[in-house]
């Protein structure tokens, strides 16, 4: 059981790490906020700069925890955390079973 629960922890680690930078906290909080919002549209309302929030943007994407569609020329980023959820649920669960086990 420890095992898998490591194995959980293990590729939850793109996700946490996504989770730990406060400027990205702020994109995936304006972005629940706003349902979907382009590269611009981002940069107005934080103090970063469009290439930061692009970086930014790429490692969540990479992370899985938004997703872009493409417009015509522009790419409307939205929250899209379906498979972080279901990462937190199946690594609670894991816990649970191990404090039960014992």
């Amino acid at each position: 059981m420890a095992e898998e629960t490591m194995a959980i922890f293990k590729r939850g680690v793109p996700v946490f790490s996504i989770f730990q930078d406060e400027n990205r906290q702020k994109i995936i909080l304006l972005l629940c906020k706003n349902k979907e919002l382009t590269v611009n549209q981002i940069t107005d309302q934080l103090s970063l700069s469009r290439p930061a929030v692009s970086h930014h943007l790429k490692l969540m994407l990479d992370a899985k925890v938004i997703s872009v569609t493409k417009v015509g020329k522009e790419r409307y980023y939205q929250v899209s955390l379906n498979d972080t959820v279901q990462l937190l649920k199946d690594l609670t669960k894991s816990l649970e079973e191990s404090i039960s086990s014992k």
